[in-house]
């Protein structure tokens, strides 16, 4: 017995050593590394750059190689971009375990950025869809840069007349998750009852919106100093969560888009109807597995219960950047802009987002508007 103990202690300690070699070597923050050098002649563009995680304060400016479009790309140059919460993940290299794919240590691919709208310079000689001069805007890598390259069949959309760069350049990452949230996951259907969670935010203002569009009767939860700004979007009820708790409300709903992930799934479920739809955007806090624990619980009861919970992760669809440009045309859709930042100044951009106040997106301009361009804001939507 004494030995039995001895060798099941040893294979203990082996096992705690490499369970904390894994965790040191997933969580540790190499030091920022220079930035490379060009070669004489090449082609340059100011880009944001992370060389390795941190604080905002990791990021930079640099001058880059200006991209090449191959036979199926377009060369855009980019107007205005946005930051996202994703920006923030991969800034940080958190949670710690998304770095097994993205880069342990520092980042493998320093470059930020999805959402962008800009103006096409030149197009890949089996490019049929956009031509040079075509205002457009999408997703792409590393985005916030004076340049972009995009694929002509990937999230890419000719921006309407009536919105402006900035607006066009917040809408791939907040817009895609709420359409596809909404009308996919959760099935939406004129007349269903359902509830936002987080209708302030960059998601939250566009699921309004979208929700709205799909003719459900919609409740937004913000706080005090928001709840002008979402019933101007268009939401049927308003809840303060500060002074009103809507998991004990006693009203249910068909679908619950959750994008902050401040509840728990009993609370959520409680409130949502027997054959509802739970679909989470918003991952709660932590470097470890926390963020991940509120998906993983879904996940594990759904197929338990007969209500339906689970996440959303947005695809790039070209199909739904039409969709979201049809909607903004139409009058149904605006983004609502809370902040405004040039390129230099990205990093208070990222801080800014970091405090989760925002009222709609973060946007980072690299071409300012012209005066006379229509600019709505937060406040500018509020009565």
């Amino acid at each position: 017995m004494t030995r039995k103990r001895k060798i099941l202690g040893g294979i203990a300690v082996v096992l705690a050593v490499v369970v904390g070699a894994l965790a040191f070597a997933v969580s540790y923050d190499s030091p920022c590394g220079p930035a490379s050098a060009l070669p004489d002649g090449t082609p340059r563009m100011k880009a944001v750059v992370a060389r390795c995680y941190g604080s905002p304060d990791v990021l930079t400016v640099e001058e880059v190689a200006k991209p090449t479009p191959a036979d199926d790309e377009l060369l855009i140059k980019v107007h205005a971009a946005s930051v996202n919460p994703y920006d923030l993940h991969m800034m940080r290299g958190s949670p710690y375990i998304a770095r097994v794919s993205v880069g342990m240590g520092t980042p493998k691919n320093p470059r930020l950025g999805l959402d962008f709208a800009g103006t096409v310079e030149a197009v890949g000689q089996k490019v049929t869809r956009f031509k040079a001069g075509d205002e457009v805007f999408g997703a792409a890598g590393g985005t916030l840069a004076e340049y972009v390259v995009v694929r002509e069949d990937l999230a890419l959309a000719l921006k309407p007349a009536s919105v402006t760069f900035e607006q066009a350049a917040s809408v791939f990452v907040a817009g895609i998750t709420s359409l596809q949230g909404l009308r996919d996951h959760g099935q939406v259907q004129p007349g269903q009852k359902v509830l936002i969670n987080g209708a302030s935010g960059g998601v939250g203002t566009f699921a309004v919106q979208i929700a709205k569009s799909l003719g459900a009767e919609v409740t937004g939860v913000c706080s005090t100093r928001n709840v002008e700004l979402v019933r101007s979007l268009g939401a049927d009820h308003v809840i303060d969560y500060t002074k009103e708790d809507f998991s004990r409300a006693g009203e249910q709903y068909d679908v619950i888009l959750d994008n902050v992930a401040n509840r728990s799934l009993t609370d959520l479920r409680r409130v949502l109807k027997p054959k509802g739809k739970l679909v989470i955007v918003g991952a709660a806090p932590g470097d470890w597995i926390g963020p991940l624990v509120p998906v993983i619980k879904a996940l594990l009861l759904s197929p338990f219960v007969d209500q339906q919970l689970g996440m959303i992760m947005g695809k790039r669809e070209q199909r739904d950047m039409v969709v979201l440009a049809e909607l903004m045309q139409a009058g149904k859709v605006t983004p609502v802009i809370d902040q405004r930042y040039p390129l230099t100044d990205v990093a208070e951009a990222m801080r800014y987002l970091e405090t989760g106040r925002a009222r709609g997106k973060v946007v980072v301009t690299i071409i300012p508007e012209t005066q006379d361009a229509p600019r709505v804001t937060s406040s500018a939507l509020s009565p």
